[in-house]
């Protein structure tokens, strides 16, 4: 299993609208926040170590409505 963040940039006024249709939608979506500064949300996203993180962005949440701009953080290591 793989963790990465994904930071984005929504339409105005739409990002309660991306991140419930997200979590809704979206079953590696583990939690979304909001966030200030260049981006609206952060996506926490696990994803299995076969899957693609390319295409699961480009595929999964690119394609979701009032996107306008992603940011992807791939994690390597989680200190506890």
């Amino acid at each position: 299993m793989k963790t990465i963040f994904i930071m984005v940039k929504c339409e105005l006024g739409k990002a309660y609208d991306v991140a419930a249709e997200a979590v809704e939608n979206v079953e590696q979506v583990s939690e979304v926040y909001s966030i200030s500064g260049q981006y609206d949300l952060m996506m926490k996203c696990y994803l299995s170590d076969e899957q693609d993180i390319g295409h699961f962005v480009n595929e999964q949440i690119q394609t979701l409505g009032n996107i306008k701009d992603t940011f992807t953080m791939i994690t390597f290591k989680a200190f506890n």
